[in-house]
């Protein structure tokens, strides 16, 4: 069977979208998942999204690690799908879709595509960081330098580290300096990523929660861009929050299996 996909990318995070509204692609064959998103031998992402169909929304996103298995939710791969769903003229210049972790909306915007999140009502110490889950879980950590840190190392040692190694955790390493800077290591990708969007959010959140930032409006920056992030603060509890930033289509292909 020979089917058509669509390369997109958010601020460098990547993603193989597939238009599967009529359930052709079998979900359970981690390994062609896997192989599909290997950057020598196949097409090369970050992950896989399924775009589906949804009985009352205008979709569903299903989202896949490289590493072949179902993932929680992914900011920047949930603001490709937006881009993905408005070039399939299934939405005009907004969209209700469900996730894993439940329903968001997202908005085109002249300058990029905005997603909202979940709420965060739960942010805790762990060891040197800071603790939340943004749609997936992340752990932040203030550092002095970013540039000669060796992510993959520090980012595999503190996601496999006694308290994550379970269920395994996003790894954030945070440069507070004229602004915001961020490297991420994600789990299931199993590397450091130029962006991840629900880390930026966690960053974000973080770093208001600390009081190293008071703004309501935060832009981050990571290797692959610029993210933006808006939200409402009340008693510890973060919710309305946004993240905005730039989406792009890549190249449209076919593969066979």
């Amino acid at each position: 069977m020979i089917i058509e996909f669509y390369k997109y990318q958010g601020t460098g995070n990547d993603f193989i979208m597939i238009d599967d509204r009529e359930n052709k692609f079998d979900i359970v064959d981690g390994a062609l998942i896997t192989a599909l998103c290997e950057r020598r031998m196949g097409i090369g992402a970050d992950g896989l999204i399924l775009l589906r169909e949804h009985d009352t929304l205008d979709f569903e996103m299903i989202y896949f690690n490289s590493d072949g298995n179902q993932s929680s939710m992914c900011g920047n791969g949930g603001r490709c799908i937006v881009a993905f769903a408005y070039m399939l003229e299934m939405i005009d210049a907004e969209a209700t879709f469900m996730a894993i972790d439940g329903e968001h909306k997202g908005e085109i915007m002249d300058d990029g595509i905005s997603l909202k999140m979940q709420d965060v009502t739960k942010i805790e110490g762990v060891g040197d960081g800071l603790v939340m889950d943004t749609g997936s879980p992340h752990y932040i950590e203030m550092v002095d330098n970013l540039d000669n840190l060796d992510v993959n190392k520090q980012g595999r040692r503190i996601r496999n580290s006694t308290p994550f190694k379970k269920d395994g955790i996003n790894v954030n390493f945070v440069l507070d300096a004229s602004e915001l800077q961020v490297r991420s290591y994600e789990r299931g990708v199993e590397a450091e990523t130029l962006s991840c969007g629900t880390g930026v959010v966690a960053t974000a959140l973080a770093m208001h929660y600390a009081n190293c930032v008071e703004d309501n409006l935060i832009s981050v920056n990571t290797k692959g861009g610029e993210l933006t992030v808006s939200f409402e603060e009340f008693n510890g509890t973060y919710r309305n929050i946004w993240l905005s930033g730039e989406a792009s289509m890549v190249y449209v292909g076919k593969f066979e299996c």
